[in-house]
C-alpha cells in the first residue's frame, strides 16, 4: 500500500508524539537537583491545588534557607506551613498569609523574612517570567509601601509601579490530569496560580492526580502544554482539606 504524504505526516507526528515523555518514576526523582539557599515557586490557591507531594519530599530532605513564593503559606500542619514548622524557609513572598499562626509567630519575631504582594501582581509576576518578560508596570500598589524603592512612571496620566518578572530555580505545580508530555489540566480554583508557575522557573516540576498516555487529553481542554514542564509525575496521597469550613446553623 501507497503511504499519501498527508498519512506519512500524521504517522511522523504520532511517533513524536509517542517518544516524548518527561515522566518519572518517583516524587524523589522529581526533585533532584533541590539544593539549600534555592527559590522555590509553589502553585496553589489558599490549600487547593498545592503540590503535597512535592512540600512532603522537601520536610523529608531537610532543605533549608530557601526563599518561597506562593500565594499563601499554608496552614500550621498542612502545605508550606509544615515547612515553616521546619525552620527550613529563610524568606517568604506571598500575597495572602492569615491561617497559619506559625508564620505570624516567626515574622513578627524577625526570624522569617517576609515580602507581601498584591495577587494580582504576583500572578503576573509569574506570568512574565513564563512568558519571557523581565518586567511590566501595574498601578496596583503605587502610593504605598509596595512602591517603595520601585521605578514608577506615568501612562495617560496615571501613576504605575515597574514590577520586575520572580527568578526562580524550581517550580512545583499541581494539576488535576496530566499527560506524559507534559500536557496539563487545572480544576476549579487550582488555575488561579498554578498554571502561570508553569515555566516561570529553571525546572517545573507537576505533580497530577490523574497521569495518562500522550493524545489522551482533549487538545481543546489542556491549560498548560508540555513546553512548559521539564517532569511530571503521578501524585498519591492527596488530602481536601477546607480551610474555614462553614456549615449552615441547624435549625
Amino acid at each position: 500500500m501507497t503511504l499519501t504524504p498527508e498519512i506519512r505526516c500524521l504517522i511522523s507526528t504520532f511517533n513524536l508524539i509517542t517518544m516524548i515523555t518527561k515522566t518519572v518514576d518517583s516524587i524523589e526523582k522529581a526533585l533532584d537537583g533541590v539544593s539549600d539557599g534555592m527559590t522555590f515557586l509553589l502553585g496553589g490557591f489558599g490549600l487547593c491545588g498545592i503540590p503535597e507531594n512535592a512540600i512532603s519530599e522537601l520536610v523529608r530532605r531537610k532543605v533549608k534557607d530557601l526563599t518561597c513564593i506562593s500565594n499563601n503559606a499554608g496552614v500550621d500542619d498542612f502545605g508550606l506551613g509544615l515547612m515553616l514548622q521546619n525552620r527550613q524557609i529563610k524568606k517568604m513572598v506571598a500575597s495572602y498569609v492569615g491561617e497559619n499562626d506559625e508564620f505570624e509567630r516567626q515574622m513578627l519575631s524577625g526570624e522569617l523574612d517576609v515580602e507581601l504582594i498584591p495577587q494580582g501582581t504576583l500572578a503576573e509576576r509569574c506570568r512574565a517570567a513564563q512568558s519571557g518578560f523581565p518586567a511590566f508596570y501595574t498601578p496596583a500598589g503605587f502610593g504605598t509601601e509596595v512602591a517603595i524603592g520601585k521605578e514608577t512612571r506615568e501612562f495617560d496620566g496615571k501613576m504605575y509601579v515597574l514590577e520586575k518578572a520572580v527568578v526562580a530555580d524550581f517550580s512545583f505545580v499541581k494539576a488535576w490530569k496530566g499527560d506524559v508530555a507534559g500536557n496539563l489540566i487545572f480544576k476549579g480554583t487550582a488555575r488561579n496560580f498554578n498554571p502561570n508557575m508553569c515555566g516561570a522557573a529553571s525546572i517545573t516540576v507537576a505533580e497530577v492526580e490523574e497521569l495518562v498516555p500522550a493524545g489522551r487529553l482533549d487538545p481543546n481542554q489542556i491549560h498548560i502544554p508540555g513546553i512548559f514542564v521539564q517532569r511530571i509525575v503521578q501524585g498519591h496521597n492527596y488530602q481536601k482539606r477546607i480551610e474555614q469550613r462553614t456549615v449552615r446553623p441547624q435549625s
